[in-house]
């Protein structure tokens, strides 16, 4: 597996992920309807990377350079020394240990390289899996928020976890 700055070409890929209701059930977002859909996603992307309020990668397998799948930081509070990690795989690249890898990696730029203090991951509640690789990765489920999110014409509760950087340093002032 290989983290990747997300690209132009990678727009087909994206778009049959983020166009594919059996993989986006519990990502509360729209579809994709089309390909520009998926296009204006890349372009949020840079733009929150140029902000510096967010960053988002392509997941590829280490054989090539084929997105599978993204996984980022959706939302940076650099004031809080605190961002939201947020990451979707492709159904057939599932259950092999490609998603613990890449939050492994993340979880390791965030903390080394932004000098990140916690990392938190919201989790609708019904979504099994994606609270089961938070725990395996070392989050620690912090507890729920009851509707916090509106969908589509209803309320959404979420699950908190974060992940604290133990060896956090604050900045000299």
């Amino acid at each position: 597996m290989k983290l990747r700055r997300i690209v132009d070409e990678d727009v087909e890929r994206l778009f049959l992920m983020r166009s594919d209701p059996s993989l986006m059930t519990f990502i509360k977002r729209p579809l994709a309807k089309t390909t520009d859909d998926a296009l204006a996603l890349i372009r949020k992307i840079d733009g929150a990377l140029e902000a510096g309020s967010g960053i988002t990668w392509a997941i590829a397998l280490a054989t090539d350079d084929v997105l599978i799948g993204t996984i980022g930081f959706w939302r940076i509070e650099v004031e809080n020394f605190r961002a939201e990690i947020g990451y979707l795989l492709d159904k057939t690249q599932q259950g092999k240990g490609l998603m613990s890898e890449a939050i492994q990696a993340v979880v390791k730029y965030g903390f080394e390289e932004i000098n990140l203090h916690s990392i938190e991951g919201r989790v609708d509640p019904k979504n099994a899996a994606s609270l089961r690789i938070l725990e395996i990765n070392g989050f620690e489920r912090e507890g729920l928020l009851k509707e916090n999110y509106f969908f589509e014409g209803k309320f959404e509760d979420s699950v908190i976890f974060s992940r604290f950087n133990t060896s956090h340093k604050l900045p000299q002032v």
